[in-house]
């Protein structure tokens, strides 16, 4: 009996998401034995690199797909030109072009899959000063790599592809700007999320895979609760799970 596989696609927020108080963990624990939550998180990708990993992530071949994916970029593709991270930027049209490339790219590996955008979270540039001021000290950068205007556009980039190609989506970049002080409560250096913002991101992908059908109800255990067993007779509760002769 395989057990099915969701799988997290995205860039140092996806990668941090199983750290402790990190997104992924509670998802993972959520469906614990239900399905296994893989965590294909890649620090300081942009889509452009990200690309370059699809078909080893996400074989056209394979005959177990994965039931539900992630894919969460644009924090790296809206770094802006001429600025300190101006390397990880990708033009807003080139990011919607990746974003369909991949959405199509898993769609042609299973037509049942449930595809996830989520938007970059918004940008706080004063905390992205102050971290950097932590880190380099004087060297540090005085204008900010990253701003809220701008990352803004991707995320509406985003929800504008998954409406074009009828998938589903979380607008973080929204979400966490309608609760006050977001800049300090959902981000811990103005980019990636404290244990409020993984909780905040955490919450909006149950509420989607919800109403995708993939509620934990709705996946059964990948074999029988230690009470259904029979001590005396332990093969009846897995024969037919695991073929076991009576």
């Amino acid at each position: 009996m395989m057990r099915p596989k969701i799988v997290l696609f995205g860039d140092s927020i996806t990668e941090q998401s199983i750290r402790e108080n990190g997104w992924g963990v509670p998802l993972a624990n959520a469906y614990s034995r239900r399905a296994d939550v893989l965590v294909r998180g890649y620090g300081g990708y942009n889509t452009r690199w990200a690309m370059f990993l699809l078909n080893h992530l996400f074989p056209l071949d394979s005959t177990t797909p994965p039931i539900a994916t992630t894919i969460f970029f644009g924090a790296n593709d809206a770094a802006l030109l001429g600025r300190t991270s101006e390397r990880q930027h990708v033009p807003i049209e080139e990011f919607k072009d990746n974003l369909r490339k991949f959405v199509r790219h898993l769609k042609e590996c299973s037509q049942t899959m449930q595809i996830v955008l989520i938007t970059p979270p918004p940008v706080s540039e004063q905390g992205r000063l102050d971290y950097a001021k932590s880190q380099y000290g004087e060297n540090a950068t005085k204008v900010p790599e990253r701003t809220n205007e701008v990352t803004g556009q991707y995320a509406n980039a985003c929800v504008e592809v998954a409406n074009e190609l009828g998938v589903w989506y979380i607008n973080l970049w929204s979400k966490m700007q309608e609760t006050d002080n977001w800049q300090t409560k959902f981000l811990r250096d103005g980019l990636h999320l404290t244990t409020e913002g993984n909780t905040v991101l955490y919450e909006e992908v149950i509420k989607v895979f919800n109403e995708a059908g993939l509620s934990v109800d709705n996946l059964p255990f990948d074999f029988p609760h230690h009470s259904k067993i029979d001590s005396e007779h332990p093969e009846r509760a897995f024969q037919e799970v695991c073929d076991v002769p009576v």
